[in-house]
């Protein structure tokens, strides 16, 4: 899938994504910045990924796990700081639950600052039900 806006380029061609790239970003964040790139490699490989580029240069990144059929998790969602503020990450999160494999299924996210931005497209915080295990 494509979505092409301004000068942009949304993308889930896996063969686009630069993983070093990926890597820095993910680096940055407070959820992923302590994971291995071994780890970052192998979420990438299982994942249904979307990349967004500004010419050939990957900007942003983001991954669905989904059974595609009842249910997705969005996570990874990331942006370089350059390009913050100017509605790609909007765009970006509208491409992903707007997108025919996923417009009709339950999504799923954790955020600890972007609330914001989530509920814009019908997220809403429910944390009397959610548990988390973590290694």
């Amino acid at each position: 899938m494509e979505v092409q806006f301004n000068d942009y380029l949304i993308s889930t061609d896996k063969t686009l994504l630069n993983y070093e790239t990926i890597h820095k970003l993910l680096a940055q964040t407070y959820w992923a910045n302590k994971r291995s790139i071994e780890r970052i490699n192998k979420s990438i490989e299982t994942s249904l990924c979307f990349g967004v580029y500004h010419g050939n240069r990957q900007i942003g990144f983001a991954r669905i796990i989904t059974d595609w059929a009842t249910t997705y998790w969005l996570c990874d969602v990331v942006i370089e700081d350059l390009y913050r503020g100017k509605g790609i990450g909007t765009r970006l999160v509208e491409t992903i639950i707007s997108s025919e494999d996923l417009k009709d299924l339950s999504g799923f996210l954790g955020t600890a600052d972007a609330h914001g931005l989530y509920e814009q497209y019908g997220f809403v915080k429910d944390a009397d039900r959610f548990m988390v295990r973590r290694p």
